[in-house]
């Protein structure tokens, strides 16, 4: 059964989904079950994903990469950076050529969880 907030992929056409309405046995796309996508917390590599959170302006500042941004090239980049606290989902969506970080309107300790999808190497989480 899904699950509020679960995100899922196709391995076939690259479709994102992200789940509004718990309660499907399953989600199909292209004639395949979708994945299930489960977030990293740690980086092994020199590219960094999981997202950093400090405090700005009266909200939060979400960067992916803390002292080296992550790449935001057209084959390589950082799709979105999601905060999610325990009523809402903020979201802001990224394109190449930008720089891989957002702004959200919210209170540091009112997050539960923050993620961010690199089109390459998956969903991430701090």
């Amino acid at each position: 059964m899904t699950q509020l907030r679960e995100i899922y992929y196709c391995e076939i056409c690259g479709n994102v989904v992200e789940i509004l309405n718990e309660g499907a046995p399953a989600l199909v796309c292209c004639g395949q079950p979708m994945t299930k996508l489960v977030a990293k917390t740690e980086d092994a590599s020199t590219e960094k994903h999981v997202p950093y959170v400090e405090e700005k302006d009266g909200g939060v500042l979400v960067k992916i990469g803390q002292n080296t941004a992550h790449p935001m090239l057209e084959k390589h980049y950082i799709k979105f950076i999601e905060v999610l606290t325990g009523c809402k989902v903020y979201r802001k969506e990224l394109k190449p050529e930008k720089a891989p970080e957002a702004w959200f309107p919210v209170k540091k300790e009112d997050i539960k969880e923050v993620r961010e999808w690199c089109n390459i190497h998956g969903l991430w989480k701090s």
